[in-house]
């Protein structure tokens, strides 16, 4: 039987039980609550870490972010190239995002940065006067040149004296128009289908051979008919009676020989003395065996090659363009050039650079139609002297 103390002692241990299970559902909620903070500490404090990392990254290199700015452009004429889809170029031209580009009918794409850039940097390192002229970059259709070729009076001025006017000095204006220069390589579709060929690479290196071989022969004796003038088209005369408008020349004193060493020093002296400090000789390779051979009075060779990777050979202390397309020795030949050639020859180009496809003309070859702007003329009759091989 329940006595009434066991019913008393019932009662009095229910609210403690209850408290105990309180406080273990609290400290099991508090254990959840407390978990859930650690989580979420973890989760910051990794989300700072990487923010810190971040930070402490380098920033992308500027050639990258070039490359990914040009990449649209590079990627849809890759495409034009390949299968003649240009729909990707004519919304880089719509959409502004590239260099602006021209209708096929208009003459063709503007080649992508890379590949221009490829083209230029063979033309600017190949033998050629383009390597030592001065080579600017126009826009319109031609270029002046203004030389102010007269001597300026001039006096000393006194306190009571008067002061007599200085002439008036004479300017000469010479345009150098442009002609348009092309070249036109050719692969076949199948070649063209394969994702390995590197078509940009293998354009670029074609059209930068064909145009440096153009430019090389025009440069030196274009006729001036939609070409550039080359400086021996001009008119050469005895440097002793030169005149503005034409290139003075000093003989070896021997027929289609030199007449010794003392021509050379004689042609380098016959440059007025600012052109000599900036001045290079010209020759081709076949002169150039026989000026090897030459020795001053004492024995001594008047060539010496260059001393490092890279450096021109050097003629009297000046260095030595081998330009192939100067004209071997031979009688009344003017096989040697000397000159300030920055000052005396300046070539003049477009910028731009273009490539139109024709899948037709040749078929089943694929023709590219590249063309580009250039022209090149004298610019200071005094700044180029010629050695020519006669007696006089």
């Amino acid at each position: 039987m329940t006595t009434s103390e066991d019913r008393t002692g019932d009662a009095a241990q229910t609210p403690v039980a209850q408290v105990k299970s309180a406080v273990r559902g609290f400290m099991d909620d508090f254990k959840g609550f407390q978990a859930e903070i650690n989580d979420r500490l973890q989760q910051q404090e990794e989300k700072m870490t990487m923010f810190e990392r971040k930070m402490t990254m380098p920033a992308r290199p500027v050639l990258a972010a070039a490359a990914e700015t040009e990449a649209p452009h590079a990627k849809a004429f890759d495409a034009y190239l390949r299968s003649g889809d240009d729909d990707a170029l004519r919304g880089l031209e719509l959409e502004g995002k590239a260099m602006s580009t021209a209708v096929a009918a208009d003459g063709g794409y503007l080649v992508d940065p890379e590949t221009a850039e490829t083209i230029k940097s063979t033309l600017a390192s190949a033998a050629s006067i383009r390597a030592i002229a001065n080579v600017v970059a126009v826009e319109a259709t031609s270029y002046d040149v203004l030389i102010d070729h007269a001597d300026v009076g001039h006096g000393w001025a006194t306190e009571t004296g008067t002061i007599t006017e200085t002439d008036t000095p004479a300017i000469d204006r010479i345009t150098v128009p442009l002609h348009e220069l092309s070249a036109l390589p050719k692969a076949s579709q199948r070649l063209l289908d394969d994702s390995a060929f590197d078509i940009e690479a293998w354009l670029a290196g074609r059209i930068a051979d064909k145009f440096a071989r153009a430019e090389a022969a025009a440069f030196v004796s274009g006729d001036g008919v939609d070409k550039p003038t080359g400086f021996l088209t001009h008119s050469a005369v005895d440097n002793d009676v030169w005149t503005w408008g034409n290139l003075g020349y000093v003989p070896t004193g021997a027929d289609g020989d030199f007449g010794g060493a003392e021509a050379l020093i004689d042609l380098v002296y016959a440059l007025g003395a600012r052109y000599r400090a900036n001045a290079s000789f010209v020759m081709n390779s076949k002169t150039a065996g026989a000026v090897r051979k030459l020795k001053d009075n004492d024995g001594r060779f008047l060539w010496s090659d260059g001393l490092a990777a890279g450096e021109p050979a050097r003629l009297l202390g000046y260095p030595v363009l081998v330009a192939e397309d100067m004209p071997d020795i031979a009688s009344d030949a003017t096989a040697i050039a000397f000159g300030d050639f920055s000052a005396g020859y300046t070539v003049a180009e477009r910028p731009d650079l273009r490539v139109l496809r024709d899948p037709f003309s040749a078929k089943p070859h694929v023709l590219f139609y590249a063309t580009k702007r250039v022209g090149g003329d004298v610019s200071d009759f005094a700044a180029i002297k010629l050695l020519k091989f006669a007696v006089s």
